[in-house]
C-alpha cells in the first residue's frame, strides 16, 4: 500500500477481532474507530489497539457513527449476518468502500438493495470471502483454466463442520448462529464452498446460476450435544432445530454445469469444505486429497480395453503433488514473502486484495453482483424446502452483463483468471 487507508471496522466479535489482527499486518492500513453494541467489546479493542500500535482509535455502539466519521476511508462490517445488507447499503450511500463479512440473505430485496446502490452510488462493495484465496482453491482454478479437467460438468462444495459446542456455548454469550438455525430451513452458510466453483465456473463472468433445488434432513445433531453435555436443567434441553442436520442444494448454471452445496455443522465429523470438480478430462476430490486426470490415466486404461479386462478405473493420486506443481503465482510469492496470518494465510491475502482495490478505488475481485448471487442461494433455498424442493429461479442480477466478460480485472488478486508472472511482482512490497 502506498498510501494510509483508514479502516471502520464494525462488528468486534471473534471474526470481527480476528480480521483487525490480520490488518494490522498490511502496510498502510490504520484502523480509525471500532464499533460494536457492546461497549465492553469497543472498549476492550480499543484498549488492545492502543497496546499494539500506539494510537487508540475512536470507538461507538452505532454503526451510523462509523459511517458518519470523516476519519473513515473504508468500512469493514463483521457483524451479524442479519445487519450486514443495512449496514452495506447506508455506508455505499455515504461513498465509503465496503468489505462484507459473508452470510445468507434473508430475502431477495436485500441482495437487490446492495445491486441497486451500488449502480446508483458507483460505490464498491467487497464480500470477503476469505476461501476465495485459499491455497488450494486457487491452485484448482490454474488447472481449470490450463484446461487439466477438460470440459467442467459438475461441481460440489459443502461447509461441514462440527459446530455443536460453538453453537451451544455461543448462545450464552449472545451470539446469532443457533437462532437461525432454529428458526430458518435452508443454506444458511453457502459461500465458502460456492464462492471458489463459481470462480471455477467463470459465474457473472459468462455463466450463472440459473435455478436451484434443495432439502434438509431431520435434526438429531444439537439435541443430543445438549441432552450429553448440558445440565439436565439447561433451557437448551429438548431443543428443536427447523434446518436439518444435512441441508443439499441442487443449482443448474446457464452452461450446463450442476453444483450440489451441502450444509452440514450439527453432526459429529472433521472438518471439510467438500470441493470435487468433475469434467471429462479428471476429478478432483477434497475429501480424500485426491486426484484422477484422464491425460495421465488413458495409455493405461486403454491399454487394459485391449487386453479384455474390465475398463480399469486407474488409481487416485495425492493432490498435495499437484498444488505445488500448479501453485498459483499469488501463492508462491506469498510464501517466500513469508505467511503472515489467518486461516493459514487466505483471511491475509483476502483483505490485502480489499485494500487494493480501495486504494486503486477500482471494482473487486469479489463484486457487488457475486455477493447478491451467492447470498441469495439461501433465502431461495429456503423458499424450495418450504414448497416441498421444487425449482427455485434464482435471479440475474448483472441484467445480462454476465454475457459480456463482465469485469475482467487484471491485478494480482484477480479470481477469473490467472495471469503472467509479471502482473504479479512486487505485489508483496
Amino acid at each position: 500500500m502506498k498510501k494510509t487507508i483508514n479502516v471502520g471496522v464494525i462488528g468486534l466479535g471473534m471474526r470481527g477481532r480476528g480480521m483487525i489482527d490480520v490488518a494490522l499486518n498490511i502496510k498502510n492500513v490504520k484502523i480509525t474507530m471500532v464499533c460494536d453494541s457492546f461497549a465492553e467489546r469497543v472498549e476492550e479493542v480499543q484498549k488492545e489497539l492502543e497496546e499494539k500500535t500506539g494510537f487508540r482509535p475512536a470507538g461507538a455502539t452505532h454503526y451510523r457513527d462509523v459511517i458518519a466519521s470523516g476519519d473513515v476511508d473504508c468500512i469493514m462490517i463483521f457483524s451479524s449476518w442479519d445487519t450486514h445488507v443495512d449496514i452495506a447499503v447506508e455506508a455505499m450511500k455515504a461513498g465509503k468502500y465496503v468489505g462484507m463479512e459473508v452470510g445468507g440473505a434473508y430475502d431477495l430485496e436485500d441482495c437487490w438493495r446492495l445491486v441497486r446502490t451500488h449502480e446508483e452510488t458507483g460505490t464498491q462493495l467487497m464480500m470477503l470471502e476469505n476461501c476465495c484465496y485459499g491455497e488450494r482453491e486457487l491452485a484448482l482454478l490454474k488447472m481449470a483454466r490450463l484446461g487439466k479437467f477438460g470440459r467442467i460438468v459438475h461441481c460440489r462444495a459443502s461447509y461441514e463442520h462440527d459446530l455443536r459446542y460453538e453453537m451451544v456455548a455461543g448462545e450464552r454469550r449472545s451470539h446469532y448462529r443457533l437462532k437461525n438455525l432454529r428458526h430458518r430451513c435452508g443454506e444458511l452458510y453457502p459461500t465458502h464452498g460456492l464462492g471458489p466453483m463459481c470462480n471455477i465456473l467463470h459465474i457473472n463472468r459468462g455463466n450463472r446460476m440459473v435455478s436451484l433445488t434443495a432439502m434438509s434432513s431431520r435434526a438429531e445433531g444439537i439435541k443430543a450435544w445438549v441432552a450429553e453435555n448440558e445440565p439436565a436443567d439447561s433451557p437448551l434441553q429438548g431443543i428443536e432445530m427447523s434446518t436439518g442436520d444435512v441441508t443439499t442444494t441442487m443449482i443448474k448454471c446457464a452452461g450446463g454445469e450442476t453444483i450440489l452445496l451441502t450444509h452440514e455443522i450439527t453432526l459429529p465429523r472433521p472438518y471439510s469444505r467438500g470441493n470435487r470438480i468433475d469434467g471429462s478430462g479428471g476429478v478432483y476430490m477434497e475429501d480424500g486429497n485426491c486426484i484422477y486426470l484422464w491425460e495421465e490415466h488413458k495409455e493405461e486404461y486403454c491399454k487394459e480395453l485391449k487386453e479384455f479386462f474390465p475398463a480399469g478405473e486407474g488409481t487416485w493420486k495425492d493432490f498435495d503433488e499437484y498444488k505445488e506443481k500448479y501453485a498459483h503465482p499469488i501463492w508462491k510469492l506469498y510464501k517466500e514473502a513469508g505467511i503472515k496470518t489467518g486461516h493459514g494465510g487466505m483471511d491475509y491475502l483476502e483483505l490485502l486484495a480489499f485494500f487494493h482495490a480501495v486504494e486503486n478505488n477500482e471494482a473487486p475481485p469479489i463484486d457487488v453482483y457475486d455477493a447478491a448471487s451467492w447470498m441469495a442461494i439461501t433465502c431461495l433455498s429456503e423458499q424450495s424446502i418450504a414448497m416441498g424442493s421444487a425449482p427455485v429461479t434464482i435471479p440475474d442480477f448483472t441484467r445480462g452483463q454476465w454475457l459480456n466478460d463482465r469485469t475482467m480485472i487484471k491485478n494480482p488478486f484477480a479470481l477469473d483468471e490467472v495471469y503472467e508472472d509479471e502482473v504479479y511482482e512486487n505485489m508483496f512490497d
